[in-house]
């Protein structure tokens, strides 16, 4: 089923032109991934679709009544509302069936408009809204309704806006970046839940493992022109890399790019399980594969950093807290030369107050952290680059500077690593208020490695970056030959860079474990999980009633039905009530209204009876 088309739509921002001509179609059950580098007009062809922004030329046609959400990267939501309330204020269509219903309860004389809203909630199961839309947040992990949205962390408001994207149930859902901001666990539940459902998407991100695992169709826009590939991200990189072959006037470095990403991925392994078939506790194996997939790689920048000491990075039994909250209890590391450290752990955990603490930017409660006279630190924080007005894009790495030695006193300098992150010499001379998002975090990216570090820190450096950029990165951190530490929810990339990880549990627990993400997910599943036991002086019989007050999910979800059925009940028994008063009833009519009466009344007293019964379990 053809659910909406795009036909021949062009953007331009004043000389800018973002895109010409562009067509394609999105169909029931699709799930597309729009791919392209940054600054080609992505973001701008989502808010087409969502009806907030229009083309230059061109028309976007949708089905009638065809219902579209939106899932913006910076979700506009009101700070003063609570959780609930910013969900009862969407635009969510059962809302409008639940407020017919209570205008019915209000004017019960109006049978006709009462039955009519009464069918309704039926058609639309609007009794359970109230049940899903808490289960939805449940499963968000938002789970305290009354919090306010002005106090939530950046990741509380994504799932937020998911959520009422979620239980609008559009036919097309619209996603801007969804995995941004989102810790690892909350990907890979929506990843789950996405590979599922049979929702219709239609999706920009860079995430890779998303792309392989959801989509089953990828639209390209490069060069001008679009391409479509109807597979997953694998079947995309094989697709492409046959069409550049094809193309003889394709730079060469392109096909190579592609050729290495899809190697990359044939050497994984196919998407876990939900459970690991079998436990894995030979670490030293796990250890020597993560050094197997590093020594694959061939050195084609051979970086001339400067030299590191013996001494790199200590940390001497570090302990750090925020009120109750403990981020690292005596934490003990000695950093040695060549590691790459993946840094991971649920948001609120502490791992940018750790690398601030290994930075010093940030001082411990106690023990100390002792950085080598040598240690040239390079740090990429998620703030992002402070360009002057009207500076350009060459002047502001030029700030940082001028050039990366390489070996047999090679060197690559500014304007050459700026081409490497796709920025070519027309673009070096771009005033940087003119570049996209995505554009001025690769920006920022150049102005950290121009430096020449021999310790590298990255924080979410894959945040709005384009596949294309991550592949270069990628590359460049491949052969960087210094310390790297990297926090990221991207799990394709800290598979493809790190060797071993910092597990941030909470509460202080720092696991170091030897092996990329996917190692790290693969034993962590395999481990038989412990029951934490709590010792409490309770009143045991006290304890067993209230455990047999307690009510179960079933139990719940009556309960919270009830209610309303009740007074469904009522209307119905005054309506029929009411009828009783015509004259001209005959016998046998007076006889079935009668039976029907009383079917009513029965069934009041019924639910009267179950309802009372639950509240009293309830109470307790």
């Amino acid at each position: 089923m053809n659910y909406l088309n795009v036909e021949n739509i062009s953007k331009s921002f004043g000389e800018l032109v973002l895109f010409k001509n562009l067509s394609f179609s999105i169909h029931k059950d699709q799930k597309i991934a729009f791919v392209a580098k940054n600054g080609s007009g992505k973001t701008s062809i989502l808010k087409m679709l969502a009806g907030k922004d229009t083309p230059d030329d061109g028309q976007i046609v949708a089905r009638k009544g065809l219902r579209l959400a939106f899932l913006d990267q910076e979700p506009d939501l009101d700070p003063n509302l609570t959780l609930e309330e910013t969900i009862f204020a969407s635009d969510i269509p059962v809302l409008k069936i639940i407020e017919a219903y209570e205008q019915a309860l209000k004017n019960p004389e109006d049978a006709d408009a009462y039955q009519k809203a009464f069918e309704g909630m039926d058609r639309y199961n609007a009794w359970e809204f109230e049940t899903q839309y808490q289960q939805t947040l449940s499963q968000l992990k938002l789970d305290d309704l009354s919090l306010k949205v002005n106090t939530l962390s950046g990741g509380q408001k994504k799932r937020l806006a998911l959520a009422q994207a979620l239980l609008s149930k559009p036919d097309i859902l619209i996603l801007d970046e969804p995995t941004n901001h989102l810790d690892l666990e909350m990907i890979e539940w929506l990843e789950e839940y996405f590979a599922k459902t049979q929702q219709t998407l239609f999706m920009v991100t860079h995430d890779r493992y998303f792309l392989e695992r959801v989509c089953n169709e990828i639209i390209e826009l490069d060069h001008g022109e679009l391409h479509t590939y109807k597979g997953n991200y694998s079947y995309y990189l094989e697709k492409k890399e046959a069409r550049i072959e094809n193309q003889a006037t394709e730079v060469g470095k392109a096909k190579q790019l592609f050729k290495k990403e899809l190697e990359w991925m044939r050497r994984q392994p196919k998407a876990r399980t939900t459970k690991s078939k079998s436990r894995i506790d030979d670490f030293s194996e796990i250890k020597s594969k993560a050094h197997q997939r590093r020594n694959d790689h061939t050195i084609e920048l051979d970086i001339n950093m400067e030299r590191l000491g013996s001494k790199i990075i200590e940390f001497h039994k570090v302990s750090k807290a925020f009120k109750d909250k403990t981020i690292l209890n005596e934490f003990e590391y000695t950093f040695k030369k060549g590691e790459r450290i993946g840094i991971i752990g649920k948001n609120g955990t502490g791992k940018s107050t750790f690398l601030n603490l290994l930075t010093q930017s940030a001082q411990p409660d106690s023990g100390k952290v002792v950085l080598g006279e040598t240690v040239k630190i390079g740090y990429y924080t998620q703030g992002g680059i402070k360009a002057k007005p009207n500076q350009k894009v060459i002047d502001v790495i030029k700030e940082f500077g001028e050039y990366i030695p390489l070996a047999k006193g090679r060197q690559i300098n500014a304007q050459q690593l700026l081409e490497k992150f796709l920025f070519d010499r027309k673009k070096q001379w771009d005033f940087v208020e003119k570049l996209s998002g995505g554009e001025q975090k690769r920006l920022y990216l150049c102005t950290v490695l121009i430096q020449n570090p021999n310790v590298l820190i990255l924080d979410e450096p894959t945040n709005d970056l384009d596949i294309v950029t991550l592949n270069v990165l990628e590359d460049f951190l491949m052969d960087f030959p210094g310390v790297l530490l990297v926090v990221s929810h991207d799990r394709y990339f800290m598979d493809k860079i790190v060797d071993h990880m910092f597990v941030f549990r909470g509460e202080g627990v720092v696991d170091d474990f030897p092996g990329n993400y996917s190692d790290f997910r693969a034993y962590d599943e395999s481990q038989p999980k412990q029951i934490e036991v709590v010792e409490k002086v309770v009143d045991t019989k006290a304890e067993k009633q209230n455990e047999a007050n307690k009510l179960d999910y079933n139990e719940q979800k009556e309960y919270k039905n009830l209610a309303s059925k009740i007074r469904s009940l009522e209307l119905d028994k005054t309506e029929l009530e009411a009828k009783f008063h015509n004259p001209e009833l005959s016998q046998d009519q007076i006889s079935k209204l009668s039976e029907k009466l009383q079917v009513v009344i029965d069934t009041i007293e019924e639910k009267e009876m179950r309802w009372f019964e639950l509240a009293e379990k309830l109470e307790g």
